[in-house]
């Protein structure tokens, strides 16, 4: 199997449940050129290399990829993430969000947003959220309860209400408007298709959906902005829009791209954590005994799963600022840089039986979170979050057992998680 084969196969909708199988064949070359001139990196220590490189750029306006849309050359559906992006800056401002720049402006706007999030400036932020992470999952187990259930949906019961409360509370949005802004989100997600079925008249409905979506979304992104403005209120978005630190205020539409993308990514990518902690723990008899009998094993269980099914597999926005000489291939200077973290997480060049999920397993140094200057934002929160999420249902949820296995899956290649995940339960306990 060629690389582009490789590639083609992982993209598919139907090899969502299992693409491993063909990062492996695309790991036998780390550093490949496949589908638009675009370098997929699966090596472990090449993607670490490039991650940390000065020569990568994470601001799609440098990219090869991104001009040819632009200009119109857009034949493929792999350029859909790109195209995204690029327009969402085209229509609501020129200022990418941290994720999609670079120092010094990455530095800068990171920067303005950790002070409403974490230390040094707000230090009590995310410990202050672990008494509301207890209550919110408690009463959604109470709730369940209550109503008798004897099978429950992972996703829609218990790991999507989670972080969607706690990024809601930590933002200042609404948590009332969560069921039009989930329909958005998932729309435009949705969209966005990096396989050969972008292609397929189904798959440009969905593009075009998703179009729409988005830019309802940040319709209502901008009119909360516009009503911090005016009146001040609780959350980041009111924090920032009346910042008054010494990188000074960001400018509006790095407000609306930001706070858009940790909205998104502050529950997508957690969502999915969840559901993959419940879901591999059930395909590992004795796994859930072992972690009641030691709770302290629960983090380290929560990074693994993470390297294993990692929530985000790979995030397509980087391309060469120059030409880069990596383990015998020469990517250009533009072209787009693919860093496949689920298939890097599984490389046996740095994790001993790598596809086994183990409990006490020595190597940590996953790259679910990222590496380098995009290192995952909100990492600290998403752990705390799953953390209370996983502890609970070990707790209450009497012997769960899989329906189906695989579940269905979302659509998205990019934040990999099941649409829904059900689970037979002999009951809930207090």
């Amino acid at each position: 199997m060629t690389p582009e084969q490789a590639f083609a196969e992982a993209m598919k909708f139907e090899n969502r449940p299992n693409p491993y199988p063909f990062f492996d064949e695309l790991r036998k070359t780390p550093v490949a050129r496949v589908t638009n001139g675009i370098y997929a990196v699966t090596g472990y220590k090449e993607i670490i290399a490039l991650a940390h490189d000065p020569r990568v750029s994470s601001d799609l306006r440098n990219s090869d990829l991104v001009a040819a849309i632009k200009s119109g050359d857009n034949a493929e559906g792999a350029a859909e993430v790109s195209e995204a992006n690029s327009e969402l800056m085209e229509k609501y401002g020129k200022d990418p969000s941290m994720i999609t720049s670079d120092p010094p402006n990455h530095d800068r706007t990171r920067r303005q947003a950790m002070r409403h999030f974490g230390p040094p400036h707000s230090p009590d932020l995310i410990p202050s959220m672990e008494a509301y992470c207890v209550a919110v999952v408690n009463d959604l187990l109470d709730k369940a309860r209550a109503k008798g259930k004897t099978r429950i949906d992972v996703v829609d019961d218990y790991a999507y209400p989670l972080p969607v409360a706690v990024i809601c509370r930590v933002l200042g949005v609404p948590l009332k408007d969560e069921a039009q802004f989930h329909i958005w989100i998932g729309d435009f997600l949705g969209g966005v298709d990096l396989g050969p079925e972008a292609g397929t008249e189904e798959g440009k409905r969905r593009l075009a959906k998703g179009r729409a979506s988005r830019a309802e979304f940040a319709k209502y992104m901008i009119g909360l902005i516009e009503s911090a403005e005016k009146n001040p209120t609780e959350g980041m978005i009111s924090q920032l829009v009346h910042d008054t630190g010494p990188d000074g205020r960001m400018s509006s539409s790095e407000i609306l791209t930001n706070c858009a993308l940790l909205l998104v990514a502050g529950h997508d990518s957690t969502v999915n954590l969840l559901t993959n902690c419940v879901l591999t723990l059930l395909r590992n008899p004795g796994s859930m005994d072992m972690l009641r009998r030691r709770p302290e094993l629960v983090p380290r269980a929560i990074e693994e799963v993470l390297r294993l099914e990692s929530s985000v597999q790979f995030f397509p926005s980087r391309s060469a600022l120059a030409d880069i000489e990596i383990n015998g291939t020469t990517i250009p200077k533009g072209a787009p840089i693919f860093l496949i973290y689920a298939a890097g997480n599984r490389d046996p060049e740095q994790f001993t039986n790598p596809d086994r999920f183990d409990l006490e397993r020595e190597e940590k140094e996953s790259l679910g979170w990222g590496s380098g200057i995009h290192t995952c934002f909100g990492g600290p929160l998403a752990r705390l979050e799953v953390n209370v999420g996983l502890e609970a249902f070990l707790r209450r949820v009497k012997n769960p057992r899989l329906v189906v296995d695989p579940p269905p899956y979302r659509p998205s290649q990019v934040f990999r998680g099941p649409l829904h995940l059900l689970v037979d339960i002999d009951g809930i306990g207090d």
